[in-house]
């Protein structure tokens, strides 16, 4: 290797934007570089220059003049937009626009490629514009592609036409590089139609040209399509274009996507058998098979290949966390995390927070937040959206409102997740005005934002407000997605707005272009039914769903006949709901509740045998609430808390002024036989939502009102008690439980006795 000696002297320049300042210089002199000096500086910059180099190096070249040059110019552009050791497209571009009077078209492709590529697509795009106002040149094969790519990044549809219009006109519009560009550009902004249509048009594909759409396919969920494509390409491996790792990487995701287990397994066979010769094995295609195997629920396979992979990422170790954590296997999740080799960075957190979150564990996801700030690992929006979801599954107020405060003090970015998840949080922990509140501050009202609003307004019964907002919405010019529409129905079954209901679902797809789902169709049967109009609920389900009703139509009819007494439907929609779900103990419950309010107990007795010996067992009734920072849980019955003697204490006193004041059980709701009258009245005194109550009463203090959320539908007694509790102690009470928030006042709920 040839040895450079530097002579380095102290050289005043006016550097990029006018300012005089110091610099070293490079070989060559004070005034004059010798050709053989200029090739050693271009020598420099072409091998791994550091961003000191290119720094002196233009000092240098600014001093002598060759910046005047296209071809030293361009190769200092270059340095700065193509070497990852001192790449920076933004002082690329301040040499551009004062030192290059003359740009040659390599220097203008490489600067528009820096920028598509740097998280600057709509600056790349604006130099393109400019290349052709002031260029004498013409775009070629190598600026399409660029410009295409920045036009992807930006979701610049009308911009990407516009070039995909150019390309026609010039001699690049059969050159496959600058097609397959054109196809990426369409799949990438959603127009998957058009990418295939001009994929079919290439006439000689290549690799990249079936792995641009293969890809496209898998991550747009047309796993069908994707793998179609996919079994094609292998098929005509006699012409030249064989699959590679990309191809495997975009078949498998397809795979677990759909969850296609057997189709998983062979590819993964097929991967093996053509390598190392054929197919690149590599730690990007062992991860995106181990996560294939997950998806598919095959853990086993999984674990068969996490053991034997020779490298293993951060990818691979929460790969296997999250699979483990989904199957339910949390200890194994715990010990894949603690078992990491390398320091665990934020995303190592998140995979495991996010697991509890989602798996139904949000205590647990809280208190790993909890660690995460006691190991001073900075949260990231990740973090914190599984953190407030997870204060919203508690009604933890406390620890949510603490969250909030945490982002404002430390200055994070509010952007449409966050204050989704805000919005979310704040209407399941009881604060509806807080969540408005974020909603009225909020800079860019997406549809998530505008959804969750709606949804929030629909959960405490204000279904005349909900759809106010969704009116507003549109005015705002946000179009309305499916779960827009699934949280506007709900606010309406909520509120008994059975014709708002109605026309809101009538214009889905007329007026919105929305098809309405299996959910949409769920919430109109709940909303039709729950009224009592169940022959037109039945005409719906029988009618005019163009999909077999699943069992959440069976359960929302089963529901509202429990409501208003109709055995003869509740039956048969029992009956239907067991032949998808025999395991759902919640038709045998809503069934028994029917019975129990008619006097059937042979019924109730008859569905409790037939649940013994099925295995199966009523989820438990659990009613939470948090109290300084810690969430309290009870269970019917409960005496594992540390205070139960002063709670029971307290539900005594409770239950005997509830007496005095005109309480009466609804006997009903005890789902057994139990042949002593004051047997059954102390039945129904134990359930959590009484005991939570009075903890609340021991615990906290007027005005501050009791928060308590509950995993269950409240059953009718509590509900009544809770109305008369909130009159004879003059307390607030903020009950959520399954489906609503219930605002108990003086003796009224906010929901008007219907839920």
């Amino acid at each position: 290797a040839r040895t450079t000696h530097l002579t380095i002297s102290a050289q005043k320049v006016t550097p990029v934007g006018g300012n005089m300042a110091m610099a070293p210089a490079l070989p060559g002199g004070p005034t004059t570089m010798s050709s053989s000096s200029e090739h050693l500086l271009f020598e420099l910059l072409e091998r791994s220059p550091d961003s000191a180099i290119v720094r002196r190096a233009h000092a240098r070249m600014l001093r002598l003049g060759l910046l005047s040059q296209p071809h030293a110019s361009s190769r200092l552009v270059a340095a700065c937009c193509l070497h990852p050791s001192c790449r920076d497209p933004s002082y690329a571009l301040r040499i551009f626009r004062h030192h290059v009077p003359q740009p040659d078209l390599y220097t203008w492709n490489v600067l528009i490629r820096a920028h598509a590529s740097s998280g600057h697509p709509r600056l790349a795009l604006h130099l393109f514009s400019q290349l052709l106002r002031a260029a004498p040149y013409r775009p070629d094969r190598f600026t399409f592609p660029f410009a295409i790519k920045a036009a992807a990044e930006a979701e610049a549809s009308v911009q990407g036409r516009a070039l995909h219009g150019m390309v026609l006109k010039s001699p690049s519009r059969s050159d496959v590089y600058v097609l397959n560009s054109l196809v990426h550009f369409y799949a990438a902004t959603g127009h998957l139609d058009a990418a295939h249509q001009l994929f079919d048009r290439i006439p000689d594909r290549d690799a990249v040209s079936w792995n641009t759409m293969i890809t496209a396919a898998a991550r747009a969920g047309c796993c069908d399509e994707a793998l179609a494509m996919f079994w094609e390409m292998v098929d005509e491996c006699e012409e030249g274009v064989t699959p590679n790792d990309v191809t495997v990487v975009a078949a498998l995701s397809a795979c677990g996507k759909k969850g296609d287990l057997e189709l998983g397994r062979w590819v993964h066979s097929y991967a093996a058998d053509r390598g190392p010769g054929g197919i690149q094995q590599g730690l990007i295609l062992w991860n995106a098979i181990l996560d294939m195997y997950v998806k598919c629920g095959s853990l086993d396979d999984a674990k068969r290949l996490f053991d034997r992979m020779p490298e293993k990422d951060t990818v691979s170790w929460t790969t296997m966390l999250v699979g483990s954590a989904k199957a339910g296997d949390f200890e194994t999740a715990r010990h894949l995390f603690e078992g990491m080799p390398a320091r665990r960075d934020i995303a190592c957190w998140n995979a495991l927070i996010s697991a509890y979150e989602q798996g139904g564990r949000p205590k647990e996801s809280l208190e790993l937040f909890r660690q995460v700030l006691a190991a001073e690992v900075r949260p990231d929006q990740v973090t914190l959206v599984a953190a407030l979801s997870a204060c919203a599954q508690l009604g933890a107020m406390d620890a949510g409102c603490w969250i909030h405060d945490y982002m404002k003090k430390n200055g994070v970015d509010l952007n449409s997740h966050l204050e989704t998840s805000l919005i979310d949080m704040y209407s399941k922990c009881g604060d509806l005005e807080k969540a408005l509140e974020v909603f009225d501050c909020a800079d860019e009202r997406d549809v998530f934002v505008w959804s969750a609003m709606i949804a929030g307004l629909g959960m405490y019964g204000h279904g005349e407000a909900a759809a106010e907002l969704f009116v507003q919405m549109r005015e705002a010019q946000v179009r309305p997605n499916g779960v827009t529409f699934i949280n506007v129905l709900s606010a309406c079954s909520h509120a008994g707005l059975v014709e708002e209901g109605k026309r809101h679902f009538d214009e889905m797809l007329a007026v919105y272009g929305v098809e309405p789902g299996i959910e949409h169709y769920g919430v109109m049967v709940d909303i039709l039914a729950r009224a009592g109009r169940f022959q037109e609920a039945m005409g719906l389900i029988i009618s005019k769903m163009p999909m077999p009703p699943r069992a959440s139509i069976w359960g929302a009819l089963l529901g509202a006949c429990a409501i208003h007494g109709n055995i003869v439907l509740g039956e048969q929609a029992c009956v239907r709901l067991l032949d998808l779900e025999p395991w759902n103990d919640g038709a045998y419950v809503l069934l028994s509740n029917l019975y129990a309010k008619s006097g059937r107990w042979d019924g109730v007795a008859r569905l409790r045998k037939l649940m013994r010996d099925r295995g199966l067992k009523k989820e438990p009734g659990c009613s939470s609430m948090e109290v300084d920072g810690v969430v309290h849980e009870f269970l019917v019955g409960d005496i594992s808390h540390p205070h139960k003697e002063k709670i029971y204490c307290k539900l005594d006193e409770m239950m005997s002024r509830l007496r005095a004041s005109g309480y009466v059980p609804d006997m009903s709701q005890v789902l057994q036989d139990v042949e002593e009258e004051e047997a059954r009245e102390q039945a129904l005194s134990l359930h959590s939502e009484k005991l939570a109550i009075a903890f609340g009463l021991i615990s906290t203090s007027a005005p501050a009102p009791i928060r308590i959320a509950k995993n269950l539908r409240v059953c009718d007694d509590c509900h009544s008690a809770a109305k008369l509790v909130s009159k004879a102690y003059d307390r607030e009470i903020l009950l959520r439980d399954r489906y609503r928030f219930h605002h108990f006042k003086q003796g009224r709920c906010s929901c008007g006795d219907f839920w």
